[in-house]
């Protein structure tokens, strides 16, 4: 895929990503692709969120509970299947085009915000 066009910097600033963390991880068997229902705590500012993510090729229940992701806290809620997502969970394509989530290596308070 090819780099996307050029944005003003003042654009990227209207894209609120945070770093949250994953409370709980349940399975979403009514999702057309295999997917978890997430709940993400944002910390006090923007408190706990739902998002619908396509990653169990990759993670387990069990290894998403505790995890830091960073997420997209500012689009419009999305209904997905019977779920309202919340916020957009964010990684990247491995060579199969399954996605990888973003992390960070230090731990960080939730609720920050990328810059």
């Amino acid at each position: 895929m090819p780099a996307a066009g050029q944005i003003a910097f003042d654009d990227f600033l209207k894209v609120d990503i945070r770093v949250g963390q994953v409370l709980a991880a349940d399975p979403f068997p009514e999702a057309r692709k295999p997917a978890w229902k997430l709940t993400i705590d944002f910390g006090p500012d923007i408190g706990t969120k739902k998002s619908s993510a396509q990653i169990t090729v990759h993670y387990a229940r069990e290894e998403l509970v505790g995890r830091k992701v960073a997420a997209v806290v500012n689009f419009p809620p999305r209904q997905i299947g019977p779920f309202m997502s919340e916020v957009l969970t964010l990684g990247f394509p491995d060579a199969a085009g399954e996605v990888v989530l973003i992390g960070v290596d230090r731990d960080v308070p939730v609720g920050g915000r990328l810059f």
